[in-house]
C-alpha cells in the first residue's frame, strides 16, 4: 500500500485515493476488507479531495463540530464517541484498513451517521481538511516513535499540520501507555507554553476518568491488564505563533509497543 493513497468509508462505498498508476488489481486489493457497493478511484497526484472543505455540506449534511482520531486502529473511540456524542461528527483514521473495518462495521450495522472512517497516512492530513473545518483532535495510544521526533504525532512537526484544519485554540486529546511520549508531550506543550486543561500521569486513579475517558481500546485493555498506568493530556492548538521542538533527552519505554521489545540499545532520546 503506498504512502499517498487513502480509503473513505462512505456509508455503503469507498473512496480510494492513491497513485494515478494504481490499476484495477490494486484497487480490488485495498477495497478487500469488506462487502461494500463500490469502490471510486481518483489520485492524489492531480485531483484533490473533493471532500475537503465540505464534510459538513457534502457528507455528515449538518453543521455539527467535527472530530478526528488520527491513528484510531479498530475504532473503538471513533464509535463509542459517536454514540454518546450524536450532536458531534466523528472521523477515525488509520492507514490499517484491516483493523478500521471492525469500527467502520459496528458503526455501520449501527445506522450511525455522524461517523466515518478515512484510510490514509497521517502525514498528509491536511490534504483532507479544510481551514477551521475541524474541532478536536484524539491521538489514543499513537507509537511514541522513540527515534524521530517528526513521526511523533504530538511533535511540532504534526501540530503545524494539525492548525492546518483544527480551529484556533481547538482541542488536542492525547490518551496513551507511553511514558516517552506522554513526557515529550509534556516538554512540547510547555516549550510552547500551550493552553492546558488535563495532564495526569495516571487516569483512572485521578478520578477524572469520565464515562469518556473510560472508553477502552482492545490495546489499552492489554496494557491495563500488564499493570501500565493510563496518561491522559487534553490541551489547546492556537494558530498563532511559531512552534518549537523541546530540546531534552527523554528516558525510552522498556517497550515500544504490545508485545514488542525495545528498537536498540539506547537508554535516552530526544
Amino acid at each position: 500500500m503506498c504512502h499517498l493513497c487513502a480509503l473513505l468509508f462512505l456509508g455503503h462505498s469507498i473512496i480510494y485515493i492513491g497513485p494515478s498508476n494504481y490499476g484495477k488489481k490494486q484497487v480490488r486489493e485495498v477495497c478487500r476488507y469488506g462487502e461494500l457497493s463500490a469502490c471510486f478511484r481518483v489520485s492524489v497526484d492531480d485531483v484533490p479531495f473533493d471532500m475537503k472543505g465540505n464534510w459538513h455540506r457534502e457528507f455528515f449534511k449538518n453543521d455539527h463540530p467535527i472530530v478526528l482520531e488520527l491513528g484510531c486502529g479498530r475504532g473503538e473511540y471513533t464509535v463509542g464517541l459517536g454514540r454518546m456524542f450524536p450532536d458531534k461528527n466523528f472521523i477515525g483514521v488509520d492507514i490499517k484498513g484491516a483493523r478500521m473495518w471492525t469500527g467502520a462495521t459496528e458503526s455501520l450495522q449501527s445506522g450511525m451517521k455522524n461517523v466515518a472512517f478515512l484510510r490514509t497516512t497521517i502525514e498528509i492530513i491536511d490534504r483532507f481538511f479544510a481551514s477551521d473545518e475541524v474541532s478536536e483532535i484524539w491521538l489514543t495510544f499513537s507509537d511514541p516513535q522513540m527515534k524521530k521526533a517528526t513521526k511523533r504525532l504530538t511533535s511540532t512537526y504534526f501540530m503545524e499540520r494539525y492548525r492546518k484544519f483544527l480551529k484556533n485554540d481547538g482541542i488536542v486529546h492525547l490518551k496513551t501507555d507511553s511514558n516517552f511520549m506522554f513526557t515529550y508531550t509534556r516538554y512540547m506543550i510547555e516549550r510552547n507554553g500551550l493552553p492546558v486543561d488535563v495532564m495526569t500521569e495516571d487516569l483512572y486513579h485521578s478520578g477524572m476518568a469520565d464515562e469518556i475517558l473510560s472508553i477502552k481500546t482492545y490495546y489499552e485493555q492489554q496494557w491495563l491488564d500488564r499493570g501500565l498506568n493510563i496518561k491522559y493530556a487534553k490541551f489547546h492548538l492556537p494558530q498563532a505563533g511559531e512552534l518549537q521542538e523541546p530540546d531534552v533527552e527523554i528516558e525510552l519505554d522498556e517497550y515500544r509497543s504490545y508485545n514488542r521489545s525495545k528498537r536498540s540499545g539506547l537508554q535516552t532520546s530526544k
